[in-house]
């Protein structure tokens, strides 16, 4: 093969059983793809968030190391004062770094997080982050108005999916993703690219909208309710946009088409500051009288032990003597108190007294470094399926909804991973069992016959590698 080149197609939150199962038959290209491919579910990160998953991905590198915990970290040890991930925010070298040092040229488009925009050898598109009518969004600069002129005014990069008007969350989602797919194919054909690499965020909004109505596991699902098929109408919607990137790439073109995480039903929301109101853990000066976050809420710091952020996931932290301000934990006590609070937690059960199959991390387990304002604890509530809520005014600790908004799903660990190059049109289908998200950027760098780092985490299968290198 003649100098390879790589398309990674990021479809933000999409699952490998309702790809690779449920959908596929009805999604021509990606069967394609996978019947002439290699395939396998992607483990994601911890925790399994579209911000850190996306770095982790491109960087090998985990949540600790890049000090990214999700979207939003915690500001040093201040109670309540926080900031958001940004592109700067993100210290490692990604996948694109590293072959720019070999002259290879990159066109990046949407990847999380990717504003404010950065130097690129080739071109760039910020992310979902981007402020609402913002014109500081490409590298070059210059690009915004192309991009503005291909769409025809304005670029979308996300949409408001927390509310109640589906029907008009649906029809901008097409908008979105229309605009998006328009962009890409101009890039594709009209630069020179030796990395391309977009994602498409829409698919995550599209289960927190719409899971609810496709998935008869959910607690709150209808048969025959009229948004039934909206779900596979979408992926066979992009299943032909994917056809029309396929059409313009060459024989020396890989495609990676891979998700950062899987998707779930959400079962519900468990109150993570009202818990630990109830075990004395968290002490207030006085109950609010409308729900309230925490951070406007008054805690009595002193005699308080812990506190909760809400997410996909509960991030739990002690509030230690000589770390924090007002400190209650003597730091010799750390241990005992931080196994005291995890024991509390796997004890708790479900609304009816069900057990729940909860799983508590500490950091410095799941990672080789924690960078930033760890959490002292990470908390999947029965293993993801109920959200954590993290405002107080219940009086109750169980929500039948999201506290920020409606959402009908979670966040799950099994993403997908699928590998394609036209050469390979009469190989037969290989699927592998599971992949890690630590995978990919070695995979990458692989393919380029690029030197991969040794402190990137992950590893290049004997199989993928084979599958690459047989030309």
């Amino acid at each position: 093969m003649n100098k390879p080149k790589v398309v990674v197609m990021g479809l933000d939150g999409i699952p490998s059983d309702l790809l690779f199962k449920s959908l596929v038959k009805d999604l021509p290209n990606i069967r394609k793809m996978m019947e002439n491919g290699i395939h396998a579910t992607l483990e994601s990160c911890n925790p399994p968030i579209t911000i850190p998953a996306w770095m982790v991905m491109m960087t090998g590198k985990s949540p600790g190391e890049l000090g990214v915990y999700g979207w939003r970290q915690r500001k040093g040890f201040s109670y309540n004062d926080g900031w958001l991930a940004s592109s700067q925010s993100i210290k490692e070298p990604k996948v694109w770094d590293i072959l720019s040092r070999e002259g290879k040229k990159t066109c990046l488009i949407g990847i999380p997080p990717s504003y404010p925009p950065f130097m690129v050898n080739g071109n760039m598109i910020s992310c979902s982050l981007t402020p609402k009518d913002s014109n500081n969004f490409t590298y070059p600069p210059e690009l915004a108005d192309e991009v503005k002129n291909w769409v025809g005014g304005k670029y979308l990069f996300d949409i408001p999916f927390r509310i109640a008007d589906r029907d008009a969350a649906l029809r901008v989602l097409y908008e979105m993703t229309e605009k998006r797919f328009n962009v890409i194919m101009h890039l594709l054909k009209k630069e020179d690219w030796d990395y391309f690499m977009f994602v498409e965020i829409g698919f995550d909004r599209l289960h927190h909208m719409f899971w609810k109505y496709h998935d008869s596991t959910h607690p709150k699902y209808e048969p025959g309710n009229k948004y039934a098929n909206v779900i596979p109408q979408y992926y066979k919607y992009v299943d032909e946009k994917i056809g029309d990137v396929l059409s313009v790439i060459d024989d020396n073109t890989f495609v990676l088409l891979v998700s950062d995480h899987g998707t779930a039903s959400m079962k519900g929301a468990f109150c993570v500051n009202e818990w630990l109101i109830r075990e004395g853990l968290l002490v207030l000066k006085d109950y609010p009288t409308s729900v309230a976050e925490l951070g406007k809420c008054k805690v009595d710091w002193e005699k308080t032990t812990a506190w909760g952020w809400g997410g996909y996931y509960a991030r739990i932290f002690l509030n230690v003597q000589g770390r924090e301000t007002q400190g209650k934990i003597p730091m010799q006590q750390y241990d005992r108190i931080r196994e005291e609070v995890k024991t509390k937690i796997l004890a708790v059960t479900g609304p009816e007294g069900e057990k729940f199959d909860t799983k508590v991390f500490y950091p410095e387990e799941l990672y080789r470094q924690c960078n930033g304002s760890k959490p002292d604890l990470i908390v999947y509530f029965d293993n993801l399926s109920w959200r954590s809520a993290g405002t107080i005014g219940y009086n109750g600790i169980y929500l039948e909804e999201n506290d920020i908004g409606p959402d009908d799903s979670i966040h799950w660990m099994d993403g997908v991973f699928l590998l394609y190059n036209k050469s390979m049109s009469n190989h037969p289908e290989s699927m592998l069992n599971k992949l890690s998200i630590y995978d990919v950027a070695p995979i990458v760098l692989d393919i380029f016959d690029a030197k991969v780092p040794s402190d990137m985490q992950g590893k290049v299968a004997t199989e993928v590698s084979r599958w690459v290198h047989r030309q």
